[in-house]
């Protein structure tokens, strides 16, 4: 081959090894980057599990017992086709959750759709953990694969008080009002609505223990310390972690987790809305209000930062 022809494609051969490579490079760094999902949310179950445990460890929560907390065991629901357990966190989408089960158990004949708020919730048909004796108990949860939702603890706080306390629900609106009124005014029959600054005191004067599920601090609720949950999906990423715990517990793959809402006519319980909302408290309604839920901030990794955490995700 003439020289001349050999100086002149012999740098533009290079160069074209060079930039071939760099080409490679940042391919496979976006290919990385995309490549497993799955992996991509196994690590951040990992993460949010590796926090439960550490937090656990450090708070001393972690208390084997001989028997299991009966107001737990009554948050849990078993579907034994799929071995699946699910802990009802209310105001983080346990109402789909609970027509997930119902259809699971009835192979599919119905859609989630046409099965009510109201029955889902009152049906016998989905059976809880603690309709079963305590060694049958031991063994779903040894070898079912156990699931909670969480929520950030505000946010969860101002949907309960949207739903119970402002809507014609005879036990919350009538019954949990009155006593809230009994208990903050002067004239406990005036009609006003309970306010959010009232529900806010009335809550934060009880033991937790003690509080209704709605508002009761979700590590309550589940006990994730003594409970190992495969899965802890969180209402933030609702739409994902649903997605792979119906792919982990082999469900039809026709089923989707439903977006049903009980009140149609009214925006979700967002940041905007929680922030109007905390906005109406003192600073220190709003300390004991994080201490109430101090434990969940830290379990389950939300921040206390309430405005920066809202804003964030709006």
């Amino acid at each position: 081959m003439n020289q001349k022809v050999l100086v002149f494609l012999l740098p533009n051969f290079v160069f074209g090894i060079f930039l071939f490579g760099f080409f490679c490079r940042r391919q496979k760094k976006l290919t990385d980057a995309f490549s497993n999902p799955t992996e991509n949310w196994l690590a951040i179950q990992n993460g949010r599990k590796n926090t439960l445990a550490s937090v656990c460890l450090k708070n001393n929560l972690n208390k084997p017992r001989s028997k299991l907390d009966s107001h737990v065991v009554n948050q849990l629901f078993v579907e034994h086709k799929h071995k699946f357990i699910y802990c009802e966190v209310p105001k983080v989408g346990c109402s789909n959750w609970k027509r997930i089960i119902f259809l699971l158990q009835s192979d599919l004949n119905a859609e989630a759709s046409e099965i009510e708020h109201d029955h889902i919730h009152h049906t016998s048909l989905i059976k809880r953990l603690v309709s079963y004796p305590p060694a049958l108990q031991k063994e779903f949860l040894s070898n079912y694969t156990k699931v909670m939702f969480t929520r950030h603890p505000l946010e969860r706080l101002v949907s309960a008080y949207r739903d119970k306390l402002l809507h014609s629900e005879p036990f919350y609106s009538t019954t949990i009002a009155n006593e809230i009124k009994a208990m903050f005014r002067k004239n406990k029959n005036s009609p006003e609505k309970v306010s959010f600054q009232e529900f806010v005191n009335f809550i934060v004067a009880k033991p937790p223990h003690t509080l209704d599920i709605h508002w009761k601090p979700m590590f309550l609720l589940c006990d994730p310390c003594n409970i190992h949950y495969d899965i802890v999906g969180k209402y933030e990423t609702l739409g994902l972690d649903s997605e792979h715990v119906l792919k982990v517990i082999g469900a039809p793959e026709s089923l989707q987790y439903p977006s049903l809402k009980r009140y149609n006519s009214e925006k979700r319980t967002d940041g905007d809305i929680t922030l109007e909302y905390l906005r109406q408290l003192t600073s220190e309604q709003i300390e004991k209000i994080k201490k109430l839920y101090e434990m969940d901030f830290f379990l389950f990794n939300y921040t206390t930062k309430y405005e920066d955490y809202f804003s964030l995700n709006d």
